[in-house]
């Protein structure tokens, strides 16, 4: 199995792990670290993650030749839009939803999904191109599998945060690459110079180099 999908598979039974903390039941029905979203539904979005990998999984309809990753975040619309904007709000539902009939019976479908995943990911082709139906195109699954890294590892820290324990210990192999494609992306929307004075000069930096 190559690197990207192991440390995939790191990140995500890390995030059943946290999903599975008493402390994340006991915070169920209060607000969270990130506005908007309660402690409930951001656990429904973190585990919502795993979903997303097993839809794309299934065959799901004509695959294209697939976009690169920075294509990717360019065209999706919740990248740069406002809480209030419809992708946003679709996103917090599908949070809410999700967690809907509990911490339990989360953390079971999350890690039902983690099991077969595990087994699923080892015998998938190295050049599989998937098909992202809610996206309208198609993505290398290797590329697919960085994207979910990435929200496994932020909403991770996310849910942590809003319950009072530690934020998850991952492996290089893990924060590596979501560290790299985090600064591609920052680069890409607030230009190399802001963030090299952000990493190299406090006095010169910028309010923000956030990648989102």
């Amino acid at each position: 199995m190559g690197e990207s999908r192991q440390s995939y598979l790191l990140a995500a039974s890390s995030a059943v792990a946290l999903l599975r903390d008493p402390a994340v039941a006991a915070s169920w029905d209060k607000p969270s670290a990130l506005m908007e979203f309660s402690v409930a539904g951001l656990a429904g979005h973190l585990a919502h993650q795993l979903v997303r990998v097993g839809d794309v999984l299934v065959p799901n309809g004509q695959v294209a030749e697939p976009i690169t990753l920075l294509d990717h975040f360019t065209r999706s619309p919740w990248v740069q839009a406002g809480l209030d904007h419809e992708s946003n709000l679709t996103v917090r539902r599908g949070g809410e939803a999700a967690a809907a009939a509990g911490p339990a019976v989360l953390v079971e479908r999350a890690q039902a999904l983690l099991e077969m995943q595990n087994a699923a990911l080892a015998s998938e082709p190295a050049d599989r191109v998937v098909n992202l139906p809610w996206a309208g195109w198609s993505l290398r699954l290797d590329d697919f599998l960085l994207t979910r890294l990435v929200e496994l590892v932020v909403h991770s820290d996310d849910l942590a945060a809003s319950v009072g324990v530690d934020t998850p210990t991952l492996p290089d192999s893990v924060i590596e690459p979501v560290v790299e494609l985090l600064a591609r992306l920052a680069v890409h929307r607030h230009g190399p110079t802001a963030v090299i004075r952000t990493l190299s000069r406090a006095e010169r930096a910028p309010a923000t180099i956030s990648a989102f």
